[in-house]
């Protein structure tokens, strides 16, 4: 009977251990992923295509490549028992990665800006490439102008009828 109980306890140790054992992220398959609280089918897919180009150095290295992943979502991950290299996510890799994340926005930013610029030089440069070459023309000469001769009936004669009014509408019938 003893024996039974200890088997049944180190049983129960060995799955509690198992549960909450620690993921790592360079090494996890996608059903590992998958098993951790927040990680599903498409971050875990994402997770597995960046990884495939280099593995994660770091936590930071991790927030800053694999999309929709940020410091609040690490910190539940890593509460979960995911891990980068071994390591839970601290607040030193929190720091590290938010350092990163804004070093990243600022290059988009200088790169936005530049586009921007170019895009009003091309467009200019295209106004300009697009208007028709005007060529000077030759003075004409100038005419007398004419003013408009309103008929004048001959002496005598009776004068012009007005014109006819235009005949009213056809009523709509009452149905």
């Amino acid at each position: 009977m003893l024996k039974t109980l200890l088997t049944l306890i180190a049983t129960l140790l060995l799955a509690t251990t198992a549960a909450f054992a620690a993921v790592d992220v360079n090494t996890a398959t996608e059903a590992e992923l998958d098993g951790i609280k927040g990680i599903g089918p498409g971050l875990s897919g994402r997770i597995l295509e960046e990884r495939k180009s280099a593995p994660f150095k770091d936590w930071a290295d991790f927030i800053g490549r694999v999309g929709g992943v940020g410091n609040k979502s690490a910190v539940n991950f890593s509460k979960e028992g995911l891990t980068v290299n071994g390591k839970k996510y601290s607040a030193a890799a929190a720091a590290k990665a938010e350092a990163k994340s804004k070093q990243k926005d600022k290059e988009k930013d200088k790169s936005a800006s530049h586009q921007g610029s170019d895009r009003k030089a091309r467009s200019s440069a295209d106004k300009n490439a697009a208007a028709p070459a005007t060529t000077p023309t030759t003075p004409t000469t100038p005419t007398t102008p004419t003013t408009p001769t309103t008929p004048t009936a001959a002496p005598g004669a009776a004068p012009a009828a007005a014109p006819a009014a235009p005949a009213p509408a056809a009523s709509a019938s009452k149905n």
